[in-house]
């Protein structure tokens, strides 16, 4: 199967659209397992057993993917979602103007403190966003003071008044390139 190209007939020195450079390039297999990461994952002794069942490949060869797919950046964990007010915890959205040109090393800081659980830009005067997570609720006025005396910029914690569930899922989609002989070849590779 070959990657299409559109152009008009009348255009015939444009170059073909290649896939970006930070695209992932996913064959059929990987592309399965991220969707079905996205569902849930049994709990039981070898979840990712099971996994390889549906998908009709093995575990070995499932949990292979996964480091790959992990140790490449296409995917930055596999975990579990907890509602962390049932342990004891407590989440809090936090946000922060960042001057640009201090944006990339308050990042850094940020992703080094174990309590942020992720950051984003946002394109608004709090332009730096992140999810704080503590095991205890009295835990999170430290973080935040920890935060601001180690960036020199204020907080703002804005706690949860009400909780929505969202099914967010993101659809992978295999390159046509690998979509056939990627997937037959390692599956014969990864069996016990």
């Amino acid at each position: 199967m070959h990657e299409r190209h559109s152009a008009r007939p009348s255009d015939t020195t444009s170059a073909p659209q290649l896939p970006r450079q930070d695209e992932a390039r996913l064959d059929a297999l990987d592309a399965a397992l991220i969707n079905r990461l996205q569902t849930s994952i049994p709990l039981q002794p070898r979840p990712f057993e099971q996994i390889g069942k549906e998908l009709g490949c093995s575990e070995s060869l499932v949990l292979l993917r996964l480091r790959r797919l992990l140790s490449e950046g296409v995917l930055s964990r596999i975990g579990p979602l907890f509602q962390i007010e049932r342990a004891g915890g407590l989440f809090v959205l936090a946000a922060m103007q960042v001057p640009e040109a201090q944006f990339e090393a308050v990042t850094a800081q940020l992703n080094a403190i174990p309590e942020v659980a992720h950051n984003y830009r946002r394109d608004h005067a709090l332009n730096m966003w992140f999810v704080l997570a503590t095991e205890t609720p009295e835990e999170i006025s430290g973080v935040c003071a920890h935060i601001e005396s180690l960036t020199g910029l204020q907080v703002l914690a804005f706690h949860k008044e009400r909780e929505y569930f969202v099914g967010l899922r993101l659809e992978a989609r295999a390159h046509a390139w690998s979509d056939h002989d990627g997937f037959e070849q390692q599956q014969g590779q990864g069996h016990d």
